[in-house]
């Protein structure tokens, strides 16, 4: 194998054996976990980093040791550090103060050049809202535009749903031994989500797929949907990082039929939500009953 990057991928999935009785579900039930803090970088994340990579130097618009700038919670950041060092380029992360600071060492321990950006004035710190995420937006185009560098924009380039369309939902499909009833993934980008769920009703168009949603930033589900995407008076903050950003389907482009390939309302059949107070028990819940040490996101989904 040449270079760590090509490491990334082909994590584990596990049935969950011990949660069940304290989540007070059937003892038939069956959970399965896809264990992707054993990728390279610790999460998902490095799966979209290396496709997105990938595809921008197959299609000629990285060039050879031009900088990669990406604004992140963390997760792609640093799955990106890892591809663009290993790859040969310099890279940039952008991120807001709200996030965790070990995230920001970690990138810089990788060779990363990390900026911070200041929070919005209502935001809580460790709390990034979608206001916060606004200004990483602006700062982020800001230093595209200064530096002549590619964007690996994972809110919207193909990458991102490829890399789970391509790897995860197949290995997802063949560790399960083809009896996958349904999927559910909390909302960022929308990439895991519709590359796994794109591919596994491929396989079986009766495999139900939900999106999942923070109680404080309830804005894609058209039944239940409040205006500015805030409910529960907390307007749109929690303590997930990583998704929950109160954007709308025309702000994830990774739903759009003219990037995934397929309609958006053929993809989900159903929207769930899950509070900060559920996500971290379950978080804990997990470590202590399964041995999973996963974040509050692997928390939610659960």
């Amino acid at each position: 194998m040449s270079g760590a990057f090509n490491a990334i991928g082909r994590t584990p999935m596990v049935r969950l054996s011990n949660i069940n009785k304290h989540l007070g579900l059937p003892s038939n039930a069956s959970i399965y976990a896809k264990l992707e803090y054993l990728n390279v970088g610790g999460s998902k994340k490095d799966r979209i980093a290396k496709q997105m990579i990938d595809d921008a130097i197959e299609e000629g618009t990285l060039q050879e040791g031009q900088r990669i700038v990406e604004l992140t919670s963390g997760n792609t950041g640093t799955g990106l550090a890892i591809v663009a060092a290993c790859r040969g380029h310099p890279f940039t992360a952008v991120m807001s103060k709200g996030n965790s600071v070990e995230r920001a060492r970690m990138m810089r321990a990788l060779g990363a050049t990390v900026v911070l950006v200041g929070q919005h004035e209502d935001s809580v710190v460790g709390q990034v809202s979608g206001d916060d995420l606004k200004r990483v937006e602006e700062e982020t185009r800001r230093i595209v535009a200064q530096e002549n560098a590619f964007r690996a924009d994972q809110f919207s380039l193909p990458g991102s749903f490829r890399a789970h369309y391509l790897h995860t939902g197949p290995e997802c499909w063949e560790q399960s031994e083809q009896s996958i009833d349904s999927f559910v993934d909390f909302v960022g980008t929308g990439g895991t989500f519709v590359g796994i769920s794109k591919y596994l009703k491929e396989q079986n168009a009766d495999i139900k797929c939900f999106l999942l949603e923070h109680a404080s930033s309830r804005i894609l589900n058209p039944q239940t949907a409040v205006s500015g995407g805030t409910t529960d008076n907390n307007n749109g903050k929690h303590k997930i990082q990583g998704g929950g950003y109160s954007k709308t389907f025309s702000e994830l482009p990774l739903f759009d039929k003219r990037i995934s390939g397929v309609d958006k309302e053929d993809l989900i059949d159903g929207y769930l939500t899950v509070t900060d107070e559920e996500a971290i028990e379950t978080a804990r819940l997990l470590a202590r009953t399964e041995g999973i040490f996963g974040g509050f996101s692997a928390g939610a989904n659960v």
